[in-house]
This record gives structure tokens, C-alpha cells and sequence, in this order.
């Protein structure tokens, strides 16, 4: 094989001094997870374009005067990044304490992704005042909708927007007032979403959930292929005892992770 066949060369960095690589367009947060080092962060997940709006992922930059978001940036060769420095660990931590005052401590489910990274960090109260939460959603008879949990970390809106390109969820109002809205600031039942669910599974505090066994813990997960349709979407039942409690979708090659509602709800 010839150089030219081999690719583009890896990208070589450091992060609190151990040599890592990252492969062309990686960002310092998937780089650093692909090598085993987790880094705070909520509003990027896999298979979304990051947006960098809740800056719980910020690292330092050698020759930068400000912090940058892990999920954002990508590595340049050489760079140095440092992570555990008091700097950046009080940085991460403030941003906890913020997002906690959002919620008011309202947690929506139990492996809740806030609830994570408060614990690792060792964030147990917020300095800050709550805002005043907007009202429970019960309309659909699938997803239950309790934006007391919400972050605005918009992973349900890019997952709506730009996964399933339903383009039911935005954000309405701005500031301190700033929500998650379906179509028109209509119930989710009058709104015109499809049921996909993948908002739910997108999102990382519970804020949309499925509407039965919303808060019940899995004892374990039991990989399968929907039997809706000859389209082969792989899934993952949650189970408890004998019951299945939620599905989520698996990375398969006929769904990468995407169900339709038969699949999810069905």
C-alpha cells in the first residue's frame, strides 16, 4: 500500500501531557473518549452536530487565553490540552451549578447524564436561584414531556431537525424565559411530530420520556431487530422481570440508532 492509500495521517496532541491522536475532523471530545478519557459534557452526543451551547465539556489550550469546548474544537498538531487543572475543573463545575438551578433538581430518570457529571465532579447544591418551570406535557399517549428536567442542551431539537428532519422542536422566548416548543407552542399531541421518539432517546435528563414505565430501571438489555417491517432497524429492549419497559434504537446498518414509532412505541 502506498502512502497515498493509507489515509490521512492521525493528528498528534496532548492532553494533561499523555500523547494522543486524532483522526482528521475529530473533535479534543471524541478524540479523548476513543482513548479512554472522559471528559463533562452535555449537549454532544453521537450522531449530532455539536453545538457547544452548555460549555460543560470547556478544556484549557496551551497559548489560548480563554477556555474552549472540547465538543467544538478540533486538534490542531502539537496542541497541548489540559483538563485537570483547577481552572478548568471550577469552570466545569460552575456550569453544573447553573444547569442544576435550571432544573430546580428535578430528575426525570435514573441514569439522568446531569445527575452523572454532578456526582463526578462532586456538585451537590447550586448557588443560584431557579427559574420558574414550565408545565408537564401529559397530551400524547407515548411521550410524556416534563420540561422541569430540560437543560436546553437542544439534542432533542438537532435530533428532530437534523437526524429525522421533522422539524417539530424549537426553542421560543429568549433568556431566562427560553423553552423547548413543538410547531407553534402546541401541546406535543396537536403538534404535528410523528411519534419517532428519537428526542426522547436524544435526551439527557428526562425531560421527554416515554409515557409508561418512565422512570423504571432496566435489570438488563436485550439486543434485537424490530419485527415491524422488513427494514431490519436493530434495538435494544430495557428490561425488567419479564416486561419490556422502553426500547431504544441500536447502530445498525439499516437504522444507525433511528427508529420510526412502530419500532419504539409499537
Amino acid at each position: 500500500m502506498s502512502a497515498d492509500d493509507a489515509g490521512p495521517a492521525p493528528i498528534p496532541f496532548t492532553l494533561d501531557g499523555r500523547a494522543l491522536d486524532a483522526r482528521p475532523g475529530e473533535t479534543i471530545l471524541s478524540a479523548a473518549a476513543r482513548h479512554g478519557i472522559a471528559i463533562p459534557h452535555l449537549c454532544a452526543a453521537d450522531g449530532l452536530a455539536p453545538a457547544g451551547n452548555c460549555r460543560a465539556c470547556v478544556v484549557a489550550i496551551d497559548g489560548e487565553r480563554t477556555l474552549a469546548p472540547a465538543c467544538c474544537r478540533t486538534p490542531a498538531a502539537g496542541m497541548q490540552v489540559q483538563l485537570e487543572t483547577e481552572r478548568v475543573r471550577k469552570a466545569q463545575r460552575l456550569v453544573l451549578e447553573l444547569l442544576a438551578a435550571e432544573t430546580a433538581g428535578a430528575v426525570q430518570k435514573p441514569d439522568s447524564e446531569l445527575t452523572h457529571w454532578q456526582q463526578a465532579l462532586g456538585v451537590t447544591s447550586t448557588r443560584f436561584a431557579a427559574r420558574m418551570q414550565p408545565p408537564a406535557d401529559a397530551s400524547h399517549p407515548a411521550i410524556r414531556v416534563a420540561l422541569d428536567a430540560c437543560i436546553q442542551c437542544t439534542r432533542c431539537l438537532r435530533a428532530c431537525r437534523d437526524v429525522q428532519v421533522n422539524d417539530v422542536i424549537g426553542l421560543a422566548a429568549r433568556g431566562h424565559d427560553t423553552r423547548i416548543v413543538f410547531d407553534l407552542d402546541d401541546p406535543l399531541a396537536a403538534s404535528s411530530c410523528v411519534a419517532c421518539g428519537e428526542c426522547v432517546q436524544a435526551c439527557p435528563t428526562g425531560a421527554l420520556l416515554p409515557a409508561r414505565e418512565a422512570v423504571s430501571v432496566a435489570e438488563r438489555v436485550v439486543p434485537s431487530v424490530c419485527p415491524y417491517c422488513g427494514v431490519g432497524c436493530q434495538l435494544d429492549y430495557h428490561v425488567a422481570g419479564q416486561r419490556i419497559l422502553r426500547v431504544s434504537g441500536r447502530d445498525g446498518p439499516a437504522n444507525h440508532g433511528r427508529l420510526c414509532v412502530k419500532g419504539r412505541f409499537g
